[in-house]
C-alpha cells in the first residue's frame, strides 16, 4: 500500500505565497516522477508541475515563473513553492507519483486565494 500524504494549503491574499510539501509511504519500488495537480471548481484536473528522478522539471504554463517544483524522487519527497499567487490559483493541489505499477494520489490539500 502506497500512500501519499501532503500539507501546506491554507488561505492566503493574492500575491502571496505558500509551500506545499508531499512525502510518499508504503511498498515502493521505484518512482519515475512526482509532481502537483489541481483541480479548481468546476475544472478538470490539471497538471501543474512534475520533477522526474533525474532532476528535470516541467510546469504548466500558468505557473511557470512564480511556481517552483523541487524534492527528491528517489527519496520519495517533493514540494511546490508558489508564490505571487493569483485568485485563479485557487484549486485543491495533488501530489502525485508515477511508479511502474501506475500512479498513486494523495488525498488533496486546498490552496485558497482571496483578491
Amino acid at each position: 500500500q502506497v500512500q501519499l500524504v501532503e500539507s501546506g494549503g491554507g488561505l492566503v491574499q493574492a500575491g502571496g505565497s505558500l509551500r506545499l510539501s508531499c512525502a510518499a509511504s508504503g511498498s515502493i519500488f521505484r518512482f519515475n516522477a512526482m509532481g502537483w495537480y489541481r483541480r479548481a471548481p468546476g475544472k478538470q484536473r490539471e497538471l501543474v508541475a512534475a520533477i522526474t528522478s533525474g532532476g528535470n522539471t516541467n510546469y504548466a504554463y500558468s505557473v511557470k515563473g512564480r511556481f517552483t517544483i523541487s524534492g527528491d524522487v528517489a527519496r520519495k519527497t517533493v514540494y511546490l513553492q508558489m508564490n505571487s499567487l493569483k485568485p485563479e490559483d485557487t484549486a485543491v493541489y495533488y501530489c502525485n507519483a508515477n511508479e511502474i505499477r501506475g500512479d498513486y494520489w494523495g488525498q488533496g490539500t486546498q490552496v485558497t486565494v482571496s483578491s
